[in-house]
């Protein structure tokens, strides 16, 4: 099977985060076409194992994640998605196709020192991240994992290029709600509730004024239930923060909780926080950064990327090991990710086996 039909195979079957059942077993189907062996990881993972020469205990992580996004596909191709609602929006099926050609390769030759794992891992689109789940289960036990490297697709680099960042490359992410709860009422009567939709306003303009050089906090949902002359009991409120700052994260939670106690004395009301702890920082390793640089000679052009404050969780990945994170060019025609049309050019997928190959025999 050549990389183009595996990922066109995923692409025509996409499903959602954690539930890659089928994906799950088709991948199994294609490692044990190619004899290579294989066990599954965090529910509907599968991480492949390629064994080479020397210290089999030296390791090296490849990883694609597999999961798709609720998003009706307008693509028109021969290959779109047969599932209803469902698309490979964000390139995943690509990641998984480079994944599945580096492996062959390298089983083909196992010219390496120590031991490939090639992680194809479920449920990166959402909270708790289908990394921190593999993690979980410390697969690499027992091992010295010298390296984790995976790339993305990138619709804003051609065919033949890939975008490295040195160091904190993108932002950690949690998820804020919040539950504005008060005695509502009629509008005319002021004096017999309490203001829930004035008390959510004056949350988001103390939360989005914590807006910093170092974080972005930002408001997405408000539902105020009401009408125009009720006030709701309660009021709804969702929102994201980023930072590339552990430290900044962390008074950022603490500031979050002293605007709701501070609103809550001032309106008489009583708000829930609920902060849900998404991914940790992306931070690539320099000298792996270096390497790649290297290693793209003679294959791609390389860009370099300023950090970016959208998130991954292969940030997970790089709290624990040496790892990289690079961008590869899917070709500016191919539009936004995560919309209906999203066309990555294939001709990308011989570029990232090149590369993440190369990367995977290169390391020290």
């Amino acid at each position: 099977m050549t990389p183009i039909e595996f990922r066109r195979h995923i692409h025509m079957y996409p499903e959602l985060s954690f539930e890659e059942f089928q994906t799950a077993q088709f991948i199994e189907s294609a490692l044990e076409a190619e004899g290579i062996a294989y066990r599954r990881v965090a529910g509907t993972g599968v991480i492949a194992k390629i064994e080479g020469q020397g210290d089999l205990t030296r390791a090296v992580v490849l990883r694609a994640d597999i999961d798709a996004l609720p998003i009706t596909e307008q693509t028109g191709f021969d290959y779109a998605s047969k599932s209803s609602g469902v698309m490979h929006a964000c390139g995943h099926d690509m990641h998984a196709a480079v994944l599945f050609g580096t492996l062959q390769r390298l089983n083909v030759s196992r010219n390496f020192e120590g031991t490939i794992f090639g992680v194809f891992q479920p449920g990166e689109e959402c909270n708790p991240g289908g990394a921190s789940m593999v993690l979980a289960e410390r697969p690499f036990e027992g091992y010295n994992v010298v390296a984790v490297i995976a790339n993305h697709t990138d619709g804003a680099l051609e065919v033949g290029q890939i975008g490295l960042c040195a160091g904190a490359f993108m932002a950690s992410n949690d998820e804020l709600r919040f539950y504005v709860r008060g005695r509502g009422g009629h509008g005319a009567m002021r004096d017999k509730l309490n203001d829930t939709v004035s008390a959510a306003a004056s949350i988001v303009t103390q939360a989005t004024g914590l807006n910093s050089d170092s974080l972005v906090l930002s408001i997405g949902k408000v539902v105020a239930d009401g009408a125009t002359n009720i006030v709701p009991d309660i009021v709804y409120m969702e929102g994201t923060m980023r930072t590339f700052d552990k430290s900044v994260r962390e008074s950022t939670w603490s500031a979050l909780q002293d605007i709701v106690g501070r609103v809550d004395a001032l309106y008489g009301t009583t708000t829930e926080l609920d902060i849900n702890h998404g991914y940790p920082t992306v931070v690539n390793d320099a000298a792996l950064i270096a390497l790649a640089a290297s290693a793209a000679n003679g294959v791609c052009e390389v860009v370099e990327l300023e950090k970016r404050y959208t998130a991954e969780d292969f940030g997970f990945y790089t709290e624990h090991y040496p790892s990289l994170f690079y961008r590869l060019g899917v070709g500016t025609s191919a539009g936004r990710s995560h919309s209906s049309t999203f066309a990555p050019d294939e001709r990308a997928i011989e570029v990232g086996i090149e590369m993440m190959t190369k990367i995977a025999l290169t390391v020290k």
